[in-house]
């Protein structure tokens, strides 16, 4: 019966994990509305995030639930299915020679990376190759911890990546002249009716769900985003979501990222925070020679496959390409293609260049 009652679904949260929430997203919000009204890029998304971060790493116990993460990703998902229209899918054809790219950059940025903590920092080779592997950061600390490896490190250099990429890289297309210096958060021309919000709520959250049940990856996000490109792109529902809501979400998405150092001690941080940084410096600088070569061999907006190539979370680049104004499906066809070659590819590599079994068990 203990076993019965501690894994209810639906458990009335505590006084105190109300109160982190409430704070979280008070804190969020509060970051969000400054840099959008300083006119920062991604302004929402990149302040929630900062501001959260910076409170989780003073000691604030800050956190999100997972009800209300989930409701997020859905919102996002919502949002970013709602600009998809017939020419965007009909671009789905140039993927193939792209993705194909991308994966080569992903084995060269993790073994670049890796080679890096090895050699400057003398990681092992385990926690050199899994800190180095970007996103799949689930799978990672799985590994992580069956592998013996150095799970505060890997963490480190993990979350630190998501941070900069998320905070810097609205910053260096806007400095750049790829998308506006002051783009606005929220641009919903129109919103949908009442009952078109209905269908589009019901069929993300019935995708979603069905994409759960078969263990797809970001099920959440990716169901309500496969079920609102597809509404939308049929033209069975027109406009997208109200721009608060939409605004609700990236806070929301930055409150989450950010809130990820609250589990981080300052010790911990300082100690890895030199790693963290070389390795994301290999990271981009691999990455940097990809997307140049995609840049100068195809017709994709470079924006998109800076944002498409960016070695980030899922969700912190899906959210970012909504805000930026760059092409959801393109983005998200590759992360969620390098979330595959991570998932599948990693554990061979662990097994091939990391510590044995043996070394581990001793």
């Amino acid at each position: 019966m203990k076993h019965i009652t501690t894994s209810l679904p639906f458990e009335w949260p505590s006084r105190a994990k109300l109160l982190s929430t409430a704070e979280t997203l008070v804190i969020g919000t509060a970051g969000g509305l400054v840099f959008l009204l300083a006119g920062l890029p991604g302004g929402l998304i990149s302040g929630s995030m900062i501001a959260v971060a910076i409170a989780a790493i003073a000691g604030r116990q800050l956190a999100l639930p997972p009800l209300l993460t989930q409701a997020v990703l859905v919102l996002l998902g919502i949002s970013l299915g709602s600009v998809v229209s017939r020419h965007l899918l009909q671009q789905v054809g140039a993927y193939p020679l792209t993705i194909g790219l991308l994966a080569l950059a992903t084995f060269c940025s993790t073994f670049g990376s890796s080679y890096y903590l090895q050699r400057i920092h003398g990681w092992d080779r385990t926690s050199a190759f899994l800190a180095g592997s970007p996103g799949a950061l689930s799978q990672i600390t799985i590994l992580a911890v069956e592998r013996g490896a150095d799970l505060p490190g890997i963490a480190v250099v993990q979350t630190m990546r998501v941070i900069i990429l998320t905070a810097a890289l609205p910053m260096v297309l806007a400095i750049a002249g790829v998308v506006p210096s002051a783009v606005p958060s929220l641009t919903t021309t129109t919103i949908a009716s009442p009952l078109d919000l209905v269908e589009l709520v019901a069929a993300s959250l019935a995708m979603a769900l069905v994409l759960r049940l078969i263990r797809f990856p970001a099920s959440w996000m990716f169901g309500a985003m496969i079920a609102s490109s597809v509404l939308h792109g049929a033209g069975w529902v027109e406009g997208g979501l109200p721009d608060w809501v939409r605004g609700v979400a990236l806070v929301g998405i930055g409150a989450l990222i950010g809130s990820r150092f609250a589990r981080m001690r300052i010790k911990t941080l300082a100690g890895h925070i030199n790693a963290a940084l070389g390795s994301f410096a290999v990271a981009i600088a691999v990455s940097a020679i990809f997307v140049g070569t995609v840049a100068l061999t195809t017709q994709v907006k470079f924006s998109d496959i800076v944002v498409a190539f960016a070695p980030g979370a899922m969700d912190a680049m899906l959210a970012l390409a909504l805000t930026l104004h760059i092409d959801p499906i393109f983005v998200g066809a590759h992360h969620l293609s390098r979330f595959v070659f991570v998932t599948i590819a990693t554990p061979g590599i662990v097994h091939l260049f990391g510590r044995t079994q043996d070394d581990v068990d001793d």
